[in-house]
């Protein structure tokens, strides 16, 4: 069984046990979070698509750490110009671990 839910803006496909990279939610580390936007409900081949979401269906997620990602270095560049400037950025994420998915089905 797998669900399609939004979770701070992205598309995520969640099953239980899985865990994901999500944008950094204002939970705190060990709470349980609650997802309503379920958009894709699939249940042993039986399929449920919502308009725009799926009714009564929702996921339930558990808050296992913040953290950063990797640095991105953003460089750029004029050719012959002698303009150079450097960047870089690191993305706030928060690592979630999927329980359950709770359909109507």
């Amino acid at each position: 069984m797998y669900a399609i839910v939004e979770i701070a803006g992205q598309q995520f496909k969640a099953e239980a046990g899985r865990k994901l990279y999500v944008h950094r939610l204002k939970d705190s580390e060990g709470s349980k979070v609650s997802f309503d936007k379920v958009l894709l409900v699939d249940a042993d081949g039986k399929v449920s698509v919502g308009a725009p979401t799926v009714k009564d269906a929702k996921v339930e997620a558990t808050v296992l750490r913040h953290l950063k990602d990797d640095k991105v270095i953003v460089f750029k560049k004029r050719r012959r110009k002698g303009y150079q400037t450097q960047n870089g950025h690191r993305q706030c994420l928060t690592q979630i671990q999927i329980d359950e998915i709770v359909s109507a089905n």
